[in-house]
């Protein structure tokens, strides 16, 4: 019924009224017998009375409060299980589920921006049962522990009944948390629609001990299919990350004092573990395209934080099997490597996260210690990549990533580079690289005879850049017990996602070091001065993405901004037109012209590490011929103890690229978590062989 569009009023018609003037939609009525019924005594809950029909509580008057399912956030006590109100709860959770869904029968272009009423009625003061439902939703989710006491093989020898429950629970959740009703209007009434008490609650926790509740709650599930047992499988596994990914994303979305208390303990390394363990697992798997991308997008929010640049620094202890080179290091050489492998094994779909990507490895640069020297070769093995001709000249937008890793490459020998001698050493052995990009040629003869030379070579595609691999890369062993990222199996199903926003639609570039206000008001804006940005302005600042593979079209190619001066103020996202791109007559495949490749060349932040090159590399050699080495370890250690001060330019301030809230991405996390729970519930396939329109499902 809610997927035909003559049924959508049907539901919000009213009943033959009780009193003259009152009418309930019989939505409304639904919605409330279905509250009602979660917290139906011997039911649903565990009754707190005297039992017996003459001591019966009228459902309609009963405080629900006193029944919260389980403790934790706002409610102490938790209540006995009993399996067949756990089972009664996630029936009536999935009806729910299953009445919220008509967003799915929307369009993309539509459900941006529809209202969804029966979410709006369920999540609004005029629901009596919010709090308590929220609570109990939370409180469910982050209190489920699927190993328990911990005996080996419970899992199979005893039913589970709280898993299906914390399932559906935690999809209603993320679905509520997902319909954000401030400043929206009714379409119906031009009146405010009511607060979103879900959201409202949830902004409103503040308790440390809550915090700490849900963060070991969420981690404790995340880190569940990564636990390593003596005995295989003795250990339930649960798969619920794609669903616990979207509620953290919430928490830290609507609660930015949750974020920083995540962010202020070691904590978040709970986070980020199994984030980069999904992120490594599914790089070669096409039908996990949107797990890739929403464990980028939070790693992106969390970076935008100088905490998490500094928690990085703590050793990592390998304890999870994962396809990567063995390293002993921190877990920020963990990230580097990941990354590595995301961007040289993935697959072409994965193209456009390579900004994102690199903007997370700009943002913790500064505060990274010590580097490894497998993760300083996988940096430099990028530069090598990304600043070959043929790949600068394929794509409008390429030289955008060699602007990132020169940019974070400044940022550690300007701030970390006393402890950062394996980076140093590397730039120094592959100083050639940079020599390179400083004398890239920018003719229209050397940048045809560079795409002619990669078009013979068959290059210009992304299998160049997984092919191509440094000859003196460190030998790799990969960790024990790790197997290879493997491609979906044939005939899995996948949700269609829409295309992600550029970064810079995404973020914000803002100072680490904000300057102090000004005591003196602040001088009004000249004449000439530019306007405000207007809705035009606004809608370029978030591009589509046009071209092949999910690729920025040439037109709104985002630029780096790297001509102009730093500054430790605020500044925004800003975008390049593309008055130095040519395409060919009628519109036909672009092509980099000598303008283009001048407009750019000459802002390549090179000066730091040119000058680090100039005043090095001569003491490297004379030490080498003098003492006749031919052991690197003997260069660390002189590197270790050397220093620059003086001698390299003026530190430039460090700037953050931080998160900022946008219509792109609120469409695809929608768009996303839809699709997750579509293919979830497939027993019983609720929507299966209906008219879904927010999203396609297809085969692999």
């Amino acid at each position: 019924m809610l997927e035909e569009p003559e049924w959508h009023g049907f539901f919000w018609s009213s009943l033959p009224a009780a009193a003259e003037n009152e009418s309930v939609p019989l939505a409304q009525s639904l919605i409330n017998a279905i509250c009602d019924l979660l917290f139906c005594p011997d039911f649903t809950v565990v009754s707190t009375k005297r039992s017996g029909p003459e001591r019966a509580e009228e459902l309609s008057s009963l405080d629900s409060c006193e029944y919260i399912w389980a403790g934790g956030v706002g409610f102490a006590r938790s209540a006995a299980r009993v399996a067949a109100h756990e089972a009664a709860r996630a029936e009536l959770l999935r009806l729910l589920l299953t009445c919220f869904s008509e967003t799915v029968y929307k369009p993309p272009h539509h459900a941006a921006t529809h209202h969804n009423k029966w979410i709006a009625y369920f999540t609004s003061p005029e629901n009596r049962h919010a709090l308590p439902l929220f609570t109990s939703l939370l409180n469910t989710v982050c209190s489920y522990d699927p190993v328990g006491l911990g005996l080996p093989y419970n899992h199979l020898l005893f039913a589970d009944t709280l898993e299906p429950l914390v399932e559906v629970a935690l999809q209603i959740l993320i679905v509520t948390l997902d319909h954000d009703t401030s400043n929206v209007v009714n379409e119906e009434s031009d009146e405010s629609l009511p607060d979103n008490l879900f959201i409202n609650y949830l902004s409103r926790i503040h308790r440390d001990e809550d915090f700490q509740f849900a963060l070991r709650g969420v981690t404790r599930l995340l880190n569940n299919p990564l636990t390593q047992t003596y005995l295989p499988n003795s250990a339930k596994k649960v798969n619920l990350h794609q669903e616990l990914l979207v509620l953290f994303w919430k928490m830290c979305d609507y609660n930015k004092k949750f974020m920083y208390y995540v962010l202020k303990s070691s904590d978040v390394l709970e986070v980020l573990v199994p984030i980069l363990y999904h992120l490594n697992d599914s790089r070669a798997d096409q039908s996990r395209v949107g797990l890739m991308h929403i464990g980028v997008f939070i790693l992106l929010l969390l970076s935008g934080e100088r905490n998490l640049g500094v928690r990085l620094n703590k050793p990592y202890a390998a304890a999870v099997p994962m396809d990567i080179p063995v390293f002993t290091g921190t877990h920020a050489d963990l990230l580097v490597v990941v990354f590595h492998k995301i961007i040289t094994t993935g697959h072409q779909r994965l193209q456009p996260l390579f900004d994102c990507l690199l903007t997370i490895l700009v943002n913790v640069s500064p505060y990274l210690k010590t580097l490894s020297m497998v993760a300083s070769t996988k940096l430099l093995h990028l530069l090598e990549a990304f600043s070959t001709p043929w790949f600068l000249f394929s794509q409008p937008h390429h030289h955008h990533l060699v602007f990132f890793l020169l940019e974070m490459f400044n940022n550690m020998i300007q701030y970390q580079f006393d402890g950062n001698s394996n980076l140093v050493y590397t730039i120094i052995r592959k100083r050639a690289v940079f020599h390179a990009l400083a004398n890239l040629p920018h003719e229209h003869t050397a940048i045809a005879r560079s795409l002619q030379a990669a078009k013979g070579a068959a290059f210009l595609n992304t299998a160049a850049l997984h092919r191509s691999r440094s000859s003196e890369s460190v030998a790799e062993t990969p960790m024990e017990g790790s197997r290879p990222a493997q491609p979906a199996e044939p005939g899995t199903l996948n949700a269609t996602l829409p295309e992600t926003p550029a970064i810079a639609a995404m973020t914000e570039r803002e100072s680490a070091h904000p300057p102090r206000a000004s005591p003196e008001p602040a001088a009004a804006p000249p004449a000439s001065a530019p306007a405000p940005p207007g809705p035009d302005t606004s809608a370029r600042l978030l591009p589509r993405r046009g071209g092949p593979d999910g690729e920025d079209a040439p037109h709104n190619t985002a630029d780096d901004d790297d001509d102009k001066p730093r500054t430790v103020a605020h500044r925004d996202s800003i975008t390049v037109s593309s008055g130095g791109l040519r395409r060919e007559e009628g519109g036909g495949e672009w092509r980099p012209s000598a303008e283009w490749v001048a407009s750019w060349r000459s802002k390549l932040p090179l000066q730091t590490i040119m000058r680090l090159l100039q005043v090095l590399v001569p003491q490297v050699e004379k030490i080498c011929i003098d003492k006749g080495l031919t052991d690197e370890s003997e260069i660390l250690r002189f590197l270790q103890h050397g220093t620059l001060v003086g001698l390299l330019p003026v530190p430039h301030p460090i700037l953050i690229r931080k998160y900022q809230a946008n219509a792109g991405t609120a469409a695809w996390f929608r768009t996303y978590l839809w699709g997750v729970i579509y293919i979830r519930n497939v027993d019983p396939p609720i929507w299966y062989d209906t008219d879904v329109k927010l999203f396609e499902i297809q085969r692999v």
